[in-house]
Parts: C-alpha cells; sequence; structure tokens
C-alpha cells in the first residue's frame, strides 16, 4: 500500500516555474513506477510525465516535452515535477500516481495509486 500526498502547487504568472512534489510513504516506493498527470476543468485527465521505478527512464507528453523535467529520490521518498515557463493552458488539477510494476507507463489505468492532487493556476 503507497499513500501520495502532492505539494507545491499555486497561482503564478504565465513563464513562472513551479516544482510540484510528491510525498510517498511505504518502504516498497522504490519499486513503483511514478507518474505526474493533470485534469483541467471540463476536460478529461491527461498525462503529462513518467518515470521508471530505478529514475533511470522518463517519458513525456509531446507537447510538454523541454519545459516540463521529472525526478524522484527514491532515498526519500519523494518524487517531483519542475514546470517552467508555464502557460494558462498548464492550469489544472496535478496528481501523482504510483503503480506496482518497475516499468513506466503513460496509461492512468495502469496505476493503482493516487494522490489527492495539488492546484495549478496560470495566468496570462
Amino acid at each position: 500500500q503507497v499513500q501520495l500526498v502532492e505539494s507545491g502547487g499555486g497561482l503564478v504568472q504565465a513563464g513562472d516555474s513551479l516544482r510540484l512534489s510528491c510525498a510517498a510513504s511505504g518502504r516498497t516506493f522504490s519499486s513503483y513506477a511514478m507518474g505526474w498527470f493533470r485534469q483541467a476543468p471540463g476536460k478529461e485527465r491527461e498525462f503529462v510525465a513518467a518515470i521508471s521505478a530505478s529514475g533511470s527512464s522518463t517519458y513525456y507528453a509531446d507537447s510538454l516535452k523541454g519545459r516540463f523535467t521529472i525526478s524522484r529520490d527514491n532515498a526519500k521518498n519523494t518524487g517531483a515535477l519542475q514546470m517552467n515557463s508555464l502557460k494558462p493552458e498548464d492550469t489544472a488539477l496535478y496528481y501523482c500516481a504510483a503503480r506496482t510494476i518497475r516499468a513506466l507507463s503513460s496509461r492512468a489505468t495502469s496505476y493503482e495509486y493516487w494522490g489527492q492532487g495539488t492546484q495549478v493556476t496560470v495566468s496570462s
């Protein structure tokens, strides 16, 4: 069982940066792949980025490559999403997720554990 708690969201202006954090409970976090997803009002949840259990592999949504960076620190049971050059269209509720498989995935349905989300609002 893994519990995930996101933090770091907030209200920023276009062009600013934010760093989201995901704190995980449980001793087996290092065995789980992790992902970030987001959901804007009236839209479906979409994939943002994923990282393998070891951290050696990462994958990003095409539209976000170059602006977002996913990382993790297994020694601290934490994950992070660095977001740069934020745009108003990045406004959404951002979720951290984990799955009991080491390989990463972009499919939300493959993740068993989810946090409550942290709100990111980007003003123009």
